[in-house]
């Protein structure tokens, strides 16, 4: 549900520029996020700080976009949300502090250098996909942009996810067998 939660506004986003506008998509973003943020605050009784950082620069960069009638908002979102995300994880490991480890320690269980990797790679990736942005949105048409935010940065995540767990395979603490039968 939380995938889905999170995934939705950007399918709808979808759908509705497939068959209006930028602008109306915009709208809809803007409202589908909101949405789903109240949702995932009655079903699970709090927010990740990822979603709600997310969700707010979509209503900053969604608000200007509709404001001042002016789409370059909206396509320099996902640069400036990779930014700040990549921002905050190497500058995490800068003051030795692997952030991914406060997002997902509860789930995952790593050595330090385990968190350290995870971080240092989640925090290129995130400069990676904010390249591509730059790259799609300055030299494509809306279109293609719109395509390639919905079909191809979800797709490049999830593989980058999957790589992740080779790459750090060795880094993972089994829980020990004594405290798992507690």
């Amino acid at each position: 549900m939380k995938f889905l939660l999170e995934l939705g506004p950007l399918l709808i986003f979808f759908g509705i520029y497939k068959y209006y506008d930028l602008m109306t998509a915009t709208m809809a973003l803007m409202v589908t996020t909101l949405v789903s943020l109240l949702i995932f605050w009655f079903v699970y009784k709090k927010v990740a700080m990822m979603p709600l950082v997310t969700a707010v620069l979509v209503m900053i960069f969604g608000g200007l976009t509709l404001y001042f009638d002016d789409t370059f908002f909206i396509k320099i979102k996902p640069t400036i949300i990779y930014i700040l995300f990549a921002s905050a994880l190497l500058g995490g490991l800068f003051f030795k502090r692997p952030l991914m480890k406060s997002i997902l320690g509860q789930n995952v269980q790593l050595t330090d250098a385990g968190w350290f990797k995870m971080s240092l790679h989640w925090g290129l990736f995130f400069l990676c996909l904010a390249g591509l942005n730059e790259l799609v949105w300055r030299n494509f048409d809306e279109g293609s942009w719109v395509q390639f935010k919905t079909f191809i940065i979800l797709p490049l995540t999830l593989v980058f996810s999957v790589l992740q767990l080779t790459l750090i395979r060795g880094e993972i603490i089994e829980p020990d067998k004594d405290q798992a039968a507690d």
